[in-house]
């Protein structure tokens, strides 16, 4: 073999090492606390929340991914814009989310959980709403009042 494809062998395989790597490290997170319950504080106000865990991809304006929980629709949030998904992708993706789950309809009829997504920082469905990013989608029953979120 000559110098040219020892080299390219070679940086095939730093590629796949690299790659790895942050896939490694994407996935496992020693903060996320996975389906545990607890409270958090959000601009001076405390949050009760009954799931954890880090979201791993980003569906949709109004959908993730979260790891150890599946796929979680984001309550009362529908047609969110185009600019939406780029805005929750910003703000969730490969961060432990902090799920306020639907009581009264835990999962929607896909199976996705319904849930108020909260960050360390941040409460999603509110800012959504608020950035006029997305719409309110409200249906019964729900834990939630319209536009509680």
């Amino acid at each position: 073999m000559n110098k040219k494809t020892i080299s390219l062998i070679l940086l095939i395989i730093f590629i796949i090492t690299i790659g790895l790597t942050i896939a490694n490290t994407f996935l496992n997170d020693n903060n996320t606390i996975e389906n545990q319950t607890g409270t958090i504080t959000i601009n001076n106000k405390q949050i009760h929340y009954e799931n954890a865990g880090k979201c791993v991809e980003v569906i949709d304006g109004n959908t993730i991914q979260v790891y150890g929980i599946g796929k979680v629709q984001l309550t009362q949030i529908g047609s969110p814009d185009n600019r939406a998904t780029q805005f929750v992708r910003d703000k969730c993706l490969g961060k432990t989310v902090y799920l306020n789950v639907d009581d009264e309809k835990p999962t929607d009829n896909y199976g996705r959980t319904l849930a108020i997504v909260y960050t360390d920082t941040d409460d999603i469905n509110k800012e959504l709403l608020e950035n006029n990013l997305a719409k309110v989608s409200y249906f019964e029953p729900s834990e939630f009042k319209k536009g509680e979120v």
